[in-house]
Order: structure tokens, then C-alpha cells, then sequence
């Protein structure tokens, strides 16, 4: 252990996640995080072959990254989500808890399918814009798509960055991950419906001023395509291949059409890719190494505790959470996955479910919350009233679903 190395690390790490935190449009977080890594290789905090070994590791899962979210924003392009919450406002009628349920299933089905990225960018302006035309409040509606974004992103490899950096380090299948990831997912996901509704009851209780009648003809081709990608997930995961594949054949499908037909442009799909989203996770991972490397990963090994046992798993998910919650669960990942992976599949699980579902206790537990705030401008809450919500879903969901992964890993 290097105390000056890690000190340096630790600083460069702390002024990565202040300028993630701070989401300027002009200091992109991958402004500092490439340099600070950089940095870090050439003052000697982390040596060079490490450094370049943790960006090869990494890499395709980030590819992975960009192909999903240029397939979430070819499905919006094709009006998926825009027709996906007229017909969840035609069937909720003039019920603003009845939409409250179907924006809950809506958010946690998008989460799992296309990443949390495209419920809180995509999903949740249409969600806002659905309430204001049925005049009810929009505050139970906005607060589940957040929520969900986060505590939903459990079921797939594919439903959040960490899930994917996770997947990596389980040996699992795609199948067989989803599978153990099910009950810990329906879970959560009840829990947040059931805390926000009752927190939210009156504002549910106002009636729809406009209840919504005519739904837009469905997007039949992106909805195919995206029904196609998610089999093709299971499908290549049972022969041994990534589930990039799958992915990269429904960008072609949906991304050729629409070039073809000039509905979209190079720039625009370079833009959907957010390159500087995928510079900035390469530059964090290395970053995280450096301050592992000098002295965390050893505290972090005496920490968390072994086994598979409920106590282990709930002790392993709840670090996990106020890791995620102090550090943004990104780096908490990346510092948590080497460790827990030493027990095996079950504790990596443990850690998906504490970064994962933590952060909807504090704005900074991740950046898609940070990405929520933005999207609801004006509306969004203050961060006491933020973490007031947190406080009542995040400990429940944190016990149910690690008790249920508990419950998968026995059978």
C-alpha cells in the first residue's frame, strides 16, 4: 500500500464524480476522467500494463453500451415509447392510480429491455407529457420512471452498465442470470409501486381531467426488432456467444431504414451513441483500478464478508448500497466486482442489487438520477425530498430482493 499514491488516486477520482455530478454541457465528465487517467499511468499510481488491461476488459462491454443506446434511440425514433404511453393512458381510463400501475410495468419493462438510459431520457418526458394531457399530477408518475430506472434495471445483463460490467465476472448465461435476477426484480419493483402509491395517494386521488381515447397505430417493425433482440439475447447467451450480436442486427435493421429514407442522419446516430459517455467509463475504470490497486481493494476485502449465507448476501447488498451512495454506483462497481467475484456468482448479485437499488436514496447515487433531475427541470424535487422518498423504498427493496436472489440460489 502507497499512501501517496492512493491520495493522488483517491483525488482524481473525487474531481471525476464532482464534474459527473455537476453535468456541465461544457466540462464533459470524460474531460476529466481521461486525463486523470492518464495522469495517474504517468506518475506511477498504476502501472501502464495495468492500466491498458483494465481498458481491454472493459471494452466490450462499453461496445455494448453504445449498441444498446443507439438501439433504444432508433426505437424512440420509430414513435415506440410515444405510442407505448397512449396505449398505457387509454387503459388506466380515468384513473390516475390505474396510470400510476401501468406507468410502473411500462418503466420497469423499458428499464429491462433498453437500459435504464432510455427510461429516464426517453420514457420519462413522454410520461410528463402524458399526465399534463390527462391533467393529473405528474409528481407520482415522474417519481416512477426514476425509481424504476434504477431499482428495475436488476432482470438483465443488458439493463444497466453495471449489470453488464457484473455479467462479465459471474460466468453465468444470459439465461441463467436472468433467471436467479427474476424474483429479486418483481420484487423491487412491487415495492417501489406500493411505497409510491401510498406516498403519493393524494395526488392519485385527483381524477383525469382528459382521459386519453385515441392511441397512435403501433411501430410494428421496431416493436418486431425489439422483440427479436431480446430472444436473440437468451438465444446467443445458450450457444456461448455475447449478446452484442443480437443488438448490432437490430441497429442495422432500424438504423438502414431510417438512413435510406433520410429519417435520420450520421451525425444524429453518432450523437445517440454519446462516444463520451463510453471515453468516460474507460477513463473511471482506470481511475477506480488506480485507488483499488493502492490500497482499497484490501479494505474492501476485509469489509464485505463471505459466503453465501441471507446475512452475507444482506450485508454484502447494504455496503454495496452506501458505497453506491457515497462514490455514485458506477466506481462503486468497478471497485466492488473484483472483490465480491473472489466468493462467486451469489455475492456479485448482492452487489448488483445494493448498486442498483441504493441510489434512489440520494441524487448522486447515480448518474441516470442525475440524468432524471435534468429531465424534469423545474418539477424535479429538492435533494431532501428526494432522499425522504428513497428512505421509505430503498431499505424494503434492498431486504426483499436479497432475500429473493437468496431464495433463487438455494433452488
Amino acid at each position: 500500500m502507497d499512501p501517496l499514491a492512493l491520495l493522488v488516486s483517491a483525488v482524481v477520482l473525487v474531481a471525476v464524480l464532482v464534474v459527473a455530478a455537476i453535468g456541465s454541457p461544457r466540462v464533459r465528465p470524460a474531460f476529466v476522467a481521461v486525463p486523470g487517467a492518464v495522469y495517474l499511468v504517468l506518475v506511477g499510481s498504476l502501472g501502464y500494463a495495468d492500466a491498458e488491461g483494465a481498458v481491454r476488459r472493459i471494452a466490450p462491454t462499453v461496445g455494448f453500451l453504445v449498441v444498446v443506446l443507439l438501439l433504444a434511440h432508433l426505437a424512440d425514433r420509430e414513435g415506440v415509447f410515444t405510442w407505448a404511453a397512449a396505449l398505457t393512458a387509454r387503459q388506466a381510463g380515468t384513473s390516475a392510480a390505474g396510470l400510476l400501475l401501468r406507468v410502473v410495468v411500462l418503466s420497469a419493462v423499458v428499464t429491462a429491455v433498453l437500459s435504464l438510459d432510455a427510461t429516464v431520457v426517453l420514457l420519462t418526458p413522454v410520461v410528463l407529457a402524458t399526465a399534463a394531457h390527462m391533467r393529473v399530477p405528474a409528481r407520482p408518475h415522474a417519481w416512477a420512471a426514476g425509481h424504476l430506472a434504477n431499482s428495475a434495471s436488476l432482470l438483465l445483463p443488458v439493463s444497466n452498465l453495471t449489470n453488464l460490467l457484473a455479467f462479465a465476472t459471474t460466468g453465468l448465461s444470459f439465461v441463467h442470470f436472468t433467471g436467479l435476477m427474476l424474483a429479486p426484480w418483481v420484487v423491487a419493483v412491487a415495492v417501489e409501486y406500493l411505497v409510491i402509491r401510498r406516498t403519493f395517494r393524494d395526488d392519485l386521488a385527483v381524477p383525469v381531467g382528459d382521459p386519453v381515447t385515441e392511441v397512435p397505430g403501433p411501430p410494428v417493425l421496431a416493436l418486431v426488432v425489439v422483440g427479436l433482440t431480446v430472444v436473440g439475447f437468451g438465444v446467443v447467451g445458450l450457444a456461448g456467444l455475447s449478446p452484442v450480436w443480437p443488438a448490432v442486427a437490430g441497429v442495422l435493421v432500424l438504423g438502414v431504414r431510417r438512413l435510406v429514407r433520410r429519417t435520420s442522419t450520421v451525425s444524429e446516430l453518432v450523437r445517440a451513441a454519446d462516444v463520451p459517455f463510453a471515453l468516460f467509463v474507460f477513463g473511471l475504470s482506470v481511475v477506480v483500478l488506480a485507488v483499488l490497486h493502492n490500497g482499497l481493494e484490501r479494505g474492501l476485502s476485509a469489509l464485505l464478508p463471505g459466503g453465501t449465507s441471507l446475512p452475507a448476501l444482506l450485508a454484502i447488498a447494504a455496503i454495496s448500497a452506501v458505497l453506491a451512495n457515497l462514490l455514485n454506483n458506477l466506481p462503486a462497481t468497478l471497485a466492488l466486482l473484483p472483490v465480491a467475484a473472489a466468493g462467486g456468482s451469489g455475492p456479485v448479485l448482492a452487489v448488483l442489487i445494493g448498486v442498483n437499488i441504493g441510489p434512489n436514496l440520494t441524487y448522486v447515487g447515480s448518474l441516470a438520477n442525475l440524468l432524471w433531475r435534468r429531465v424534469l427541470g423545474e418539477l424535479a424535487p429538492g435533494a431532501r425530498r428526494f432522499s425522504a422518498i428513497g428512505v421509505a423504498t430503498v431499505p424494503l427493496a434492498l431486504l426483499g430482493a436479497t432475500v429473493a436472489l437468496w431464495a433463487a440460489l438455494l433452488v
